[in-house]
């Protein structure tokens, strides 16, 4: 009948890593069996003439010579299998760990995209607000001034009957200076004075 060990016992058993048993394995050094899946070393069947520890006795007296250089020999051979199979996991490693850093990247310049977005779409947004608040505010304004009946000093001059270029000047003047000091009965609206038709202005016409 077969003999059966673990991979880990193998490797116990020549002082070697487990990671060297599975290269030998998938070499083909070593012939290994699924039991039950798992996985197991058929002993007997070590092709290459794999050299397990051997018990103590007669025989390893005599053959003590050539059974410490074959187990040297394995112990590089083993080492050097196990240094193979470390580069290739790094160069495994290597590879997974670009392919994730390009994947962040890529993930990254997405949030980057999406927040330049958002944020022109706020900015419009606000714009359109501040917009409309404006517009509503010169309505409001507007809205007020024809309740109040304000007029241009060019309306007011001609509904006073003012038509002489002379007196015209002079009640303007007059006009502006009372806006300067702050006369309620007058307002700038779109850079021009405007007079409030229900007050009196019996002071700037004498």
């Amino acid at each position: 009948m077969e003999k059966l060990m673990k991979p880990a016992e193998y490797a116990k058993e020549l002082g070697i890593s487990r990671q060297a048993v599975y290269a030998k394995i998938k070499k083909g050094i070593l012939a290994a069996k699924n039991v039950e899946g798992k996985l197991y070393i058929v002993v007997d069947k070590v092709i290459k003439g794999e050299t397990p520890k051997q018990t103590k006795g007669t025989d390893n007296k005599v053959n003590a010579g050539n059974g410490t250089k074959k187990d040297y020999k394995a112990l590089l051979q083993a080492k050097d299998e196990t240094i193979a199979v470390l580069k290739e996991t790094v160069v495994d490693l290597k590879e997974s760990n670009k392919q994730i850093s390009t994947t962040l990247r890529g993930e990254i310049d997405l949030l980057k995209d999406a927040f330049h977005e958002m944020r022109s779409l706020y900015k419009n947004q606000l714009e359109y607000k501040q917009a409309q608040k404006h517009e509503e505010a010169i309505e409001v304004y507007t809205e007020d001034k024809t309740q109040e009946e304000w007029i241009s000093v060019k309306k007011f001059l001609k509904l006073e009957g003012i038509k002489k270029e002379k007196q015209q000047n002079k009640i303007k003047i007059r006009l502006k200076k009372a806006y300067k000091n702050g006369d309620i009965r007058l307002e700038k609206f779109e850079g021009k004075i405007r007079l409030n038709m229900n007050k009196n202005y019996g002071d700037i016409l004498n």
